[in-house]
């Protein structure tokens, strides 16, 4: 039975006309955009689609480890797109791809064991999800920041070897800068949570009818795992970048590509 709140495929078809607006207002500026904007909106609409499919099958048919496969997949892709981030840089996939495993596997265990979520794929497939998108926008902003470091800083960072500091120590300033950059959008959005929008877990259980005081329990866990999740993605990142950017004898490592990459 489908929730009298929840919008029909024809008002779905009439949301359209919010695409337009947008598709209306890139073409009138010539912003370029308007092939790329059509596509990423058909785009979305098919991919929720086939999840959508695939989610009904999955909360149906298999429980945890069904759940725990889907959570890995997604890990996967995950790491392949925050990877794109680190460009140039060393293994920057592969350490994007442990970046995520690594801030979404603590976290969702500490959610599961303790009994604080249910078992269920119906649960552990979304919150999961949530869990590897905050881990991956971290991973990606961390990588961004040390290649632009790499770059733009080579000349300090040699500056620093040269005067017998270590790897580490000559690049400790730049991992603490990303590590800054990946956490303060998260740190942000926990500081105004409930006052400038109601995100969307809460959100989604209100529409749903869950009395609001409900609602936001369930959102505070969320605002909580994904400080985790973004703090062990970022921090697991940075160490494994730091040691693919130097040698054995603590030399900095030079880079294929320059910034335009």
């Amino acid at each position: 039975m489908t929730p009298t709140n929840v919008p029909s495929w024809a008002g779905v078809a009439a949301s359209l006309l919010l695409v337009a607006a947008a598709v209306a207002v890139v073409w009138r500026y010539k912003l370029g955009l308007t092939g790329e904007l059509v596509l990423a909106a058909a785009r979305a609409g098919v991919q929720l689609i086939a999840v959508g499919a695939l989610l009904a099958v999955l909360f149906n048919r298999t429980g945890l480890p069904g759940a725990l496969g889907w959570v890995t997949l997604v890990v996967l892709i995950a790491g392949q797109v925050a990877g794109r981030r680190g460009a140039d840089l060393p293994r920057a996939r592969a350490i994007a791809t442990a970046g995520v495993a690594l801030g979404t596997a603590p976290t969702l265990a500490t959610l599961i064991i303790p009994g604080v979520i249910p078992t269920s794929s119906r649960v552990v497939i979304p919150v999961g999800g949530m869990i590897v998108a905050g881990a991956m926008q971290a991973t990606g902003l961390t990588l961004r920041r040390l290649r632009e470091d790499a770059h733009t800083a080579r000349e300090a960072i040699e500056a620093r070897l040269s005067l017998g500091l270590s790897a580490r120590a000559a690049f400790a300033p730049h991992q603490r800068s990303a590590l800054r950059t990946a956490l303060l959008p998260a740190i942000d959005s926990t500081k105004v949570v409930g006052l400038i929008s109601l995100p969307g877990a809460m959100t989604g259980l209100i529409l749903a009818g869950v009395d609001p005081l409900t609602a936001i329990r369930y959102q505070i866990v969320v605002m909580y795992m994904l400080l985790a999740a973004t703090a062990l993605a970022a921090l697991t990142t940075a160490r494994l970048a730091e040691h693919t950017l130097f040698d054995h004898a603590h030399r900095l490592v030079p880079l294929t590509t320059g910034l335009e990459t």
